[in-house]
């Protein structure tokens, strides 16, 4: 993915607040979590403010919180809703050397308003759904026979394939001619731009002012079937080559927030509108990208009706997830074999441990298991981050929009394979069985997920679709590559994983 950011200055723009005389990403996580907590369970908003080894323990209270979500189904919405006016809160909007609250994002005054760049596709014909997969396309029959696969094998849950079949079934919902999304990091790898491109959306592109995001921009955009609106520096005349468009599109998120909301409003034609959050940035740069796109989405939907949320989980985190999914791994890890039985009892329990210690209470009949894959590597600012959308989908959805989410699986983008340890990991997963993505199977899969939440009354996006219980929306359809029926726990097998490959990197 792309960075929303480039900056060099954290202080300017969307900027963690002020705690004790510096910005403090760590105070800031801790507090949002802690007012997240607050709204079901006190001791626990109180552990999570007084802990003091947040960026050791900040899993396990993630953990803590999505357990006593998952046993007060009101709760779980409500926390999610003061997580989210916790951060609005706390985050700042910097500029010319005074700060406002993000929640203050609507009254903010802005400045000069980018043009826009319009750019119409060429492609001709019917769009189609053609996976790529290892140098193929897949389609028809071909098409759901690998998705009776990934299914038997545990690599997608099986209302995800369905999802997909739906989509199959009526070509028709793949014309996106009447569809218009907004696109956050619009050059992102695991971004669907190329594919709403492809399938005839009317796309507005938002990305950082760098020209070489933006040649790659616009050869998808030219290649499709639909067209790009792109904010630029400066006018340009209609007919205005790549090189001088590129040379002036984009702006960063972060420092022109105020001037983005106001582009995105005028720009987008009247009628529905999706959002879509696909932006990365490394570290405590991730939360401020996340804080600015989720208050832009929210600003967008007090002034226009019928506003969608799009966005991507990670698999790496933790989910409530059918009882369906502990029963598989329970059966697989029963039938484990003497490497791992050996390997257990030499780590004392450390190593190969079950995926679900059981199943929690979660209203009713209803069980649901916690499956808990987060990567300490990836720090807590990753994991906030990636909560504000989720809360954000759960907050939307429960206030009566659209709010399409869905667990994307561990896919090779430059971002992860500039970490050593995680692409070794990635190297050694499949000995484990979980399958890592190429970026073009992720984002043409996730884009036909997108499109039958935006399509499918009964889809659990819908508000309208009746969910067992508020966390369902998150474990929805998800393609999480395995790891929630695989045997093992994702940190009790990451060493071997590493280890394994580190040896077939060096060879």
């Amino acid at each position: 993915m792309t960075a929303a950011t480039g900056g060099p200055v954290d202080d300017e723009g969307v900027a963690f607040p002020e705690v004790d005389g510096r910005r403090s990403s760590t105070a800031t996580g801790r507090a949002v979590f802690a007012d997240a907590a607050r709204a079901v369970d006190a001791g626990l908003a109180d552990a999570i403010a007084g802990e003091p080894r947040w960026r050791a323990r900040y899993g396990d209270h993630a953990r803590r919180l999505l357990e006593v979500r998952v046993g007060d189904p009101g709760g779980a919405v409500a926390a999610a809703a003061a997580g989210l006016a916790s951060l609005h809160r706390r985050m700042v909007v910097a500029r010319e050397g005074a700060a406002r609250p993000l929640a203050d994002l609507a009254d903010l005054p802005a400045g000069p308003v980018p043009a826009t760049a319009e750019v119409r596709g060429t492609g001709r014909g019917a769009p189609e759904l053609a996976l790529p997969w290892k140098g193929a396309l897949l389609r028809g029959d071909a098409l759901h026979r690998h998705l009776d696969a990934w299914v038997a094998a545990g690599t997608v849950e099986p209302d995800a394939a369905e999802a997909v079949r739906t989509v199959v079934a009526d070509p028709g919902w793949l014309d996106l001619s009447d569809q218009q999304v907004l696109v956050v990091g619009a050059a992102a790898e695991m971004g669907p731009l190329p594919v709403l491109a492809d399938w005839g959306a009317h796309v507005l592109a938002l990305d950082l002012p760098r020209p070489q995001l933006w040649h790659d921009v616009l050869r998808h955009v030219r290649a499709g079937r639909g067209r790009a609106s792109i904010p630029v520096a400066r006018a340009l005349p209609p007919d205005a080559d790549g090189g001088a468009i590129a040379g002036a599109a984009g702006a960063d998120l972060l420092t022109a927030l105020p001037e983005l909301l106001a582009w995105a409003d005028r720009t987008a034609a009247a009628g529905p509108l999706t959002v879509g959050s696909y932006a990365y940035a490394d570290g405590a740069a991730f939360v401020r990208v996340a804080a600015a796109a989720d208050a832009l989405t929210e600003a967008l939907a007090a002034r226009r009706a019928g506003v969608a949320t799009a966005v991507l989980a990670t698999p790496t985190d933790v989910y409530a997830v059918d009882e369906d999914a502990v029963t598989a791994a329970a059966r697989r890890w029963s039938g484990r074999g003497v490497t791992a039985r050996g390997g257990r009892a030499l780590s004392r329990g450390r190593l190969f441990a079950p995926t679900y210690a059981g199943t929690v209470a979660a209203g009713g009949d209803l069980r649901l298991g916690v499956v808990d894959c987060v990567v300490p590597q990836q720090g807590p600012n990753y994991l906030l981050a990636k909560a504000v959308q989720r809360w954000r989908a759960t907050v939307a959805r429960e206030g009566g929009r659209v709010a399409s989410v869905h667990v994307a699986p561990m896919t090779r983008t430059r971002s992860v394979l500039r970490n050593r340890v995680l692409a070794a990991g990635y190297a050694g997963a499949g000995r484990f069985g979980v399958e890592i993505f190429d970026p073009a199977t992720s984002r043409t899969l996730m884009a036909a997920l997108l499109v039958h939440d935006l399509r499918n009354p009964a889809a659990a996006a819908n508000p309208a679709a009746p969910l067992s219980h508020p966390l369902r929306l998150e474990s929805a359809a998800a393609v999480h590559g395995g790891l929630w029926r695989m045997p093992y726990a994702l940190r009790s097998v990451l060493p071997p994983a590493v280890g394994l490959g580190l040896l077939t990197r060096g060879r």
